[in-house]
């Protein structure tokens, strides 16, 4: 345990560290529920409930698993510092000003301190309690707001990011990206434009404008059928990886289905207190997905499959979507898990290579598959899996974390890739969006880094791992 473990839970106030780039401005007390204090920080929708905020005996053992504790050693930016100020908050012993805003701005939703905890304190439901109440009542600075907001109106939406991925394209194609790069001139813009512009993958016009097949079906008897979420960055940045995903499922005896009008899941939303928008988000796809009559609902996002699996808790409160959602629920399944779950039947090619694998956190830690991505990896011949050091440590990118938080995700990115280094891998495997663009940000260039369904696709269909797909993608 880390010796800045102390033995009391943080005081009402304390330094505020890794908060950087809040946008909160001092609005003096907020409008919400009468606690025993003069403050009301929290209104009455959903608050964090007092008996998960009282599960937390402040043993600290989570501390040692927190990314914004681990950098920056203070008390309130930990899970039990942050459970400290929701139980005074929801007493009325501290405001929602700037200072308490930041804790919870700077905590990147990993859920590592969730594994970690042996009192099983349930902090992913206390954070998503919380965050949405600062969304409502705490006004953010017309800079912040302005960049929420180019934020939640691009990415949940494909076909705006797809003319936005063109233009990116272009960007780097005629050099324009060199030449900013060279002169110094990117220097000059906003941390958090930077932190975009560099989080920009490799993009090429057929990859930006590929749409992958609406009905794939199973090669040999059919053992499911299998709905595929296309996602929403995941389907313009990494619809190579939306291809591989429906080779293996089809391969493995599953008719694939993607519904063209699946729209997005809400995860973004959701993990940024953007509740309405995430309740809209997990109805629209619920429907979606009934619709197409499937037996699972596979996600290749760590993220989405995680925001997806809390739908019931999400829309608990709904008397038309409350009993569907746990239904939906109890048919999602990381494509990780799915596969495990079915055994192999394809053939395997040897993959001789070193593979490190990272642990994304929504799928170690909000999810807890940790096995089952490393037995189907396991299943390809002559390939060595090895983890990463730290490895229940954030890699920073956590939604939209690296955009907002552009200083404490630099640092994690380079922390992460430095352990990732020590592991000497020849290829390195996420299954994650995110955390491709967080990890190839700061990784060598010469290594390769890819979905772990990419290396079981180029082992069933026998070609190096970084191969073009034999059939490529439809174009529109």
């Amino acid at each position: 345990m880390s010796d800045r473990t102390t033995e009391q839970g943080p005081g009402p106030t304390g330094e505020t560290s890794g908060g950087q780039d809040s946008g909160a401005v001092t609005q003096g007390m907020s409008q919400g529920v009468d606690g025993t204090g003069p403050f009301a920080a929290f209104d009455e929708r959903r608050p964090p409930s007092p008996d998960l905020v009282d599960d937390c005996v402040h043993c600290g053992f989570c501390l040692p698993t927190c990314p914004t504790y681990v950098l920056r050693g203070n008390e309130t930016n930990s899970p039990r510092g942050r459970i400290y100020l929701m139980k005074m908050a929801g007493a009325g012993e501290v405001p929602m000003d700037e200072e308490f805003v930041a804790n919870f701005d700077a905590c990147l939703g990993c859920m590592a301190c969730v594994t970690a905890c042996p009192s099983g304190v349930k902090y992913d439901q206390l954070l998503e309690a919380v965050r949405p109440q600062i969304e409502r009542n705490w006004a953010r600075t017309p800079a912040d707001r302005v960049f929420r907001t180019l934020i939640f109106s691009l990415f949940p939406y494909p076909a705006r990011l797809r003319p936005a991925a063109f233009v990116g394209a272009l960007y780097q194609r005629t050099g324009l990206r060199r030449l900013l790069a060279r002169t110094g001139l990117i220097r000059l813009l906003p941390q958090r434009v930077q932190s975009l512009e560099a989080l920009l993958p490799r993009l090429t016009l057929t990859s930006v404008v590929s749409r992958q097949p609406a009905f794939t079906p199973a090669v040999g008897e059919r053992r499911a059928r299998v709905g595929l979420l296309s996602g929403c960055v995941q389907r313009v940045f990494f619809g190579d990886v939306n291809a591989a995903a429906t080779r293996v499922l089809a391969a493995e005896g599953c008719d694939v289905v993607a519904p063209k009008e699946q729209r997005c899941c809400g995860a973004l939303s959701s993990h940024a207190g953007r509740e309405d928008e995430a309740i809209a988000a997990a109805r629209r796809l619920i429907d979606t997905f009934e619709a197409a009559e499937v037996d699972y609902v596979v996600s290749t996002v760590a993220g989405c499959g995680s925001a997806m699996k809390e739908y019931a808790v999400l829309l608990r409160d709904d008397p038309e979507y409350a009993e569907r959602a746990e239904a939906f629920v109890g048919r999602t399944r990381d494509i990780s898990e799915l596969l495990a779950d079915l055994g192999p039947r394809a053939q395997r090619h040897p993959v001789a290579a070193r593979v490190a694998y990272h642990d994304a956190c929504h799928l170690r830690h909000a999810q807890g598959i940790m096995a089952q991505p490393r037995a189907v990896l396991g299943h390809i011949p002559s390939l060595e899996v090895v983890d990463i050091p730290e490895a229940e440590i954030c890699c920073g990118s956590a939604g939209i974390y690296n955009l907002v938080q552009p200083e404490n995700a630099r640092e994690l990115g380079e922390r992460k890739v430095e352990h990732i280094g020590a592991s000497r891998p020849d290829i390195v495997a996420t299954a994650n969006a995110g955390c491709l663009l967080q990890i190839r940000r700061y990784l060598a260039e010469e290594i390769p880094l890819m979905h772990p369904i990419q290396l079981l696709d180029a082992s069933i269909r026998g070609v190096p791992p970084a191969a073009r797909p034999l059939t490529p993608s439809t174009t529109t």
